[in-house]
């Protein structure tokens, strides 16, 4: 299937078609960005409410950890089967079913009165999250069919995307802070409802070819395939054995999973996604610098956020507000993608994004166990620029390749690879710290060899020990822990740097100049094909 052409059967929606005409496609907008915050606000505002959690529910390790890990993975096994259920009966109906089910979930959540009840929940967020994520993007796929505009609404998408992460630890903070864990599920219940309402009444009704059935055991497949493998990079990064069952094991048959599903791909007439997508070199290109992107920075900004809590000793209200920074460099780089891009390319913009990352990494080597804030509000405005830029670049390249008809596939092969970065990032650059961080603790000159061997398991770990120590051991096991960390975090940061490096040569192979890829996707779409394309408002 062309990436340049559009298929006159596709059903689409330019944009709705009462209250305002072509400009409401940027009130649409608004209701998508609004639909991703949210969503991208569960994925990290869980963190620090977890020892509220853990002392109201009482939840054993295994059940905290599934607790935190279940919403990613359930939302990104399950992102490739909706975004292509989306292709086929439609986006919108995809999304506002997850609306529903998102503020149920959240209601669940919050007045869970077991461990057991809230990781029920948990999936059920991951399940509507899987089905609100890629159908925001697809639908905006359709809303903007011009390339420029596109772009712009790119920008914001992906600044929101960015903003609800990073704020999602200062919102969380401040709940707990102010009311009780149960808060910071409660507020999606009133947004979920509105959006709902709006969204029957605004969101423009959209869906691909429905030649042929839809494969649902492909779908199965590759819904299996990519838990496998999230789930085993998670593990490793908790902290499990490389070769156990839950790591190793999980990755293999995800990956062998994987394997039967894109050879099934290829020899379906009617394939779910179109596998040969990946042989153009704007979408292949795109997908892995969105993996390499999110590989390098996830894990780094859970490490730093340990740096601020337990180096400087931030609350985790302060910890969220010292990240700010980042946040507001990430919208203003979203903001400004549009012109950027066509100033300078895709190649351009994903590269020096990667480089720019790179130098605020770098920059960030600086820290140590003084506090130097002005340090952390440069590097984190240039990490949070460069690596916006980087997304923005990639996200618009791949989804303007992709055919018109296949934008809840390219969408959810996005959002995929956004959400298997940062597993493979948390695994890698966790195990990196780690392995930096222990050496610095297996003798301490006045500490017993057993507390410092159980000091080197985590800083955490390092303070509950050093606590029952007595005498001078107490601030001297604190101080060692405190170096081998800031250790830990220069060699993490370095790695992290080689790996935007890495990224930023891969991305020399985008297309020069962003009309060089999918530009005439659209226009020529509106003029094939036997049938014109008709919008469908729901109305």
């Amino acid at each position: 299937m062309s990436g340049t052409t559009t298929s006159g059967s596709e059903r689409t929606a330019g944009v709705p078609r009462h209250g305002g005409g072509g400009a409401n496609r940027w009130t649409v907008l608004v209701v998508l960005c609004v639909s991703l915050l949210f969503v991208a606000l569960d994925t990290t505002i869980l963190y620090v409410a977890v020892p509220s959690v853990t002392e109201d529910l009482r939840p054993g390790p295994v059940e905290l950890l599934w607790i935190v890990d279940i919403y990613p993975l359930i939302a990104a096994s399950l992102l490739i089967l909706f975004g292509t259920l989306g292709d086929r009966v439609g986006r919108r109906r995809i999304l506002l079913l997850g609306y529903g089910l998102f503020g149920a979930a959240s209601a669940a959540a919050a007045l869970a009165p077991n461990p057991q009840t809230l990781m029920i929940a948990r999936a059920l967020l991951g399940i509507g999250g899987a089905m609100i994520m890629p159908a925001t993007l697809s639908i905006l796929r359709q809303v903007f069919p011009d390339r420029r505009e596109r772009a712009v609404a790119i920008g914001v998408w992906s600044a929101v995307a960015a903003v609800g992460a990073a704020v999602g630890p200062v919102l969380g903070g401040f709940l707990v802070e102010n009311f009780w864990w149960g808060s910071v599920f409660l507020i999606n219940i009133p947004m979920m409802a509105v959006m709902a309402l709006i969204g029957r009444w605004l969101l423009p009704e959209s869906r691909g070819e429905r030649n042929g059935p839809w494969d649902t055991v492909g779908a199965v497949v590759a819904a299996l395939g990519v838990l496998g493998v999230v789930l085993g990079v998670k593990r490793i990064g908790s902290g499990e054995s490389l070769l156990g069952p839950t790591t190793l094991g999980s990755i293999l048959v995800g990956v062998l999973l994987l394997i039967v599903f894109v050879r099934r791909q290829r020899r379906r007439e009617h394939p779910l996604i179109d596998v040969r997508l990946f042989a153009r070199p704007a979408f292949g290109t795109s997908v892995g610098c969105i993996v390499l992107a999110m590989l390098a920075l996830v894990g780094l900004q859970l490490i730093a956020v340990q740096y601020l809590q337990l180096v400087l000793g931030l609350s985790p209200l302060e910890t969220g507000l010292r990240m700010l920074p980042l946040v507001f460099a990430a919208m203003a780089a979203g903001l400004t993608g549009s012109k950027v891009l066509q100033a300078v390319g895709p190649r351009v913009m994903v590269s020096l994004g990667f480089v720019l990352t790179a130098a605020a990494v770098l920059c960030l080597t600086a820290m140590d166990e003084t506090d130097r804030p002005w340090l952390l509000v440069l590097g984190f405005v240039l990490l949070g620029f460069g690596f916006q830029s980087t997304l923005f670049g990639a996200y618009e390249s791949m989804l303007s390749e992709a055919p018109a008809d296949q934008a809840g596939g390219a969408a959810a092969i996005g959002e995929t690879s956004y959400q298997l970065g940062a597993g493979i990032g948390v695994a890698l650059l966790g195990s990196v710290m780690n392995a930096a961080y222990a050496p610095g603790l297996a003798h301490v000159d006045g500490v017993p060899d057993r507390a410092a061997a159980s000091a080197a398991h985590s800083l955490g770990e390092a303070y509950k020990v050093a606590s029952s120590l007595g005498g001078t051991a107490k601030s001297v096991l604190r101080d060692a822990a405190q170096g081998s960390f800031v250790h830990g975090l220069h060699v993490t940061l370095v790695t992290s740097a080689v790996l935007l490096l890495v990224g930023a040569v891969i991305a020399l192979r985008l297309p020069r100049r962003a009309a060089d890829a999918g530009d005439r996707t659209d226009s020529e779409g509106t003029h094939c094909g036997s049938e014109p394309a008709r919008a469908n408002t729901g109305q």
